[in-house]
């Protein structure tokens, strides 16, 4: 088969990682990719918002099959473009996207199966929005209705922290993402990731995952677009597994089918778990980034199988093989992230690193310049192991990263500390 990843992060390097071990790729191109992936795919320059554009790119390539990464090109309506063109693709319609475009949006599927989540209230007017805030109180959670680059989101533990974000949301901060606000009643108890594939029929778990949103040790400081992440997460046993697979996610694709909008790809249910229950703190619809850099150092070359599945409408006939192992991803990002940061910096040091079924440094925001690696983006390295026990899969993840010779990055040094 000749493959098509679209995409230029951590999430794409890990998925090619695992697409290029399977024997049925023959060729396999990254659009556009970035300087890590490279080294293991040919990297090619195409706009992936423009559904016409890869669509012609396919057909001039010979392109067997297409698997969307991000988000933005799924709610561009990129997979529609293709599917209407008769190419295989992994990825959900931009309809279905709206449950990760639009959390309003979820809301109203979560109402309509009656999907335990968060009590919510959303507003277009931002003294509205600020007089529920006042009567309501804090703790309180106060988010964008569009996509905001996984920002966009105020766990707000005041009443001032949540009315200042309601001033930056309406403010124009995140652009038309902020031209609603969805605000949700604080769910207490710990969050975990639960991925799930489904071909608009069947819904198959692949796997559980616990990221870190904050940028500081011990959780400390702004949310950012995940720290670091481990699998498999302790706090989703296999009972909530299925509780959330029985009483969310199951009920949502039947809903979405219901509406003449199935859903068919990845679907990430965030849950926040507390007294052996779970509810749903948001959808997304694509690999977590960086989650999708543990799963796949998992599942390896199978997890081609399992997208092609999914694509091709028969998952009901294939299943996951876990081995009983863990692995674990750290974030190396630009020191000032997530706020103001500089690009362009060196980073020395990683030709010198391993880099086999156990080791793996995936790219995420970098670039070649003159021979050397540079630093293009806010996180830029996510460094990622596998081992027999999450503590051996951290040692060796640390022992890559005190490795790697870059003074304009930082990391957390706590990953996995929940777990350990």
């Amino acid at each position: 088969m000749n493959i098509l990843v679209l995409g230029s992060g951590g999430r794409e390097h890990a998925l090619a990682w695992a697409i290029k071990q399977n024997p049925k790729c023959d060729r396999l191109i990254v659009a556009p990719g970035n300087a890590g992936i490279a080294d293991l795919a040919e990297c090619a320059a195409l706009d992936i918002l423009d559904g016409a554009a890869v669509v012609e790119f396919c057909g001039e390539n010979a392109i067997d099959f297409v698997v969307v990464g991000p988000e933005a090109p799924l709610a561009a309506g990129v997979a529609d473009a293709l599917r209407a063109a008769g190419i295989l693709t992994f990825g959900p319609s931009a309809e279905a996207a709206r449950l990760e475009a639009s959390k309003a949006f979820t809301k109203e599927i979560c109402d309509a199966c009656n999907a335990p989540t968060a009590g919510y209230a959303r507003f277009t007017d931002l003294a509205a929005a600020k007089d529920y805030v006042t009567e309501q109180g804090a703790p309180i959670v106060v988010k964008a209705d569009g996509l905001a680059a996984g920002k966009g989101v105020i766990v707000a533990m005041t009443l001032d922290e949540a009315l200042a974000g309601l001033d930056e949301i309406f403010g124009g901060a995140f652009g038309a993402a902020g031209a609603e606000v969805v605000i949700e009643e604080f769910m207490a108890g710990e969050e975990a990731s639960l991925f799930i594939l489904s071909d608009g029929e069947t819904a198959l778990a692949v796997g559980g995952a616990q990221d870190h949103k904050r940028v500081g040790d011990g959780d400390t400081g702004p949310n950012t677009g995940g720290m670091g992440a481990y699998s498999p997460a302790p706090v989703l046993t296999d009972a909530i597994a299925e509780q959330a697979m029985a009483e969310i996610v199951r009920p949502t694709i039947a809903e979405m089918a219901r509406r003449g909008t199935p859903f068919q790809g990845v679907l990430y249910a965030g849950l926040m778990i507390e007294n052996g229950r779970a509810r749903l703190v948001e959808y997304n619809v694509r690999f977590g980034d960086p989650e999708c850099q543990v799963l796949m150092m998992r599942l390896g070359a199978q997890a081609l199988d399992l997208l092609q599945a999914c694509a091709e409408g028969r998952l009901a006939e294939v299943q996951p093989v876990w081995a009983d192992d863990h692995a674990i991803t750290v974030v190396m990002a630009a020191n000032g992230y997530p706020g103001d940061y500089a690009k362009g910096s060196q980073i020395r040091g990683l030709d010198e690193l391993p880099d086999d079924s156990l080791n793996m440094v995936f790219h995420a925001g970098t670039a070649a310049r003159d021979g050397a690696i540079i630093a293009s983006g806010g996180r830029v390295l996510n460094v990622t192991a596998r081992g027999a026990s999450l503590a051996e899969a951290r040692e060796r993840a640390y022992a890559m990263v005190d490795a790697i010779d870059w003074p304009g990055g930082f990391c957390r040094r706590d990953i996995g500390w929940r777990a350990l």
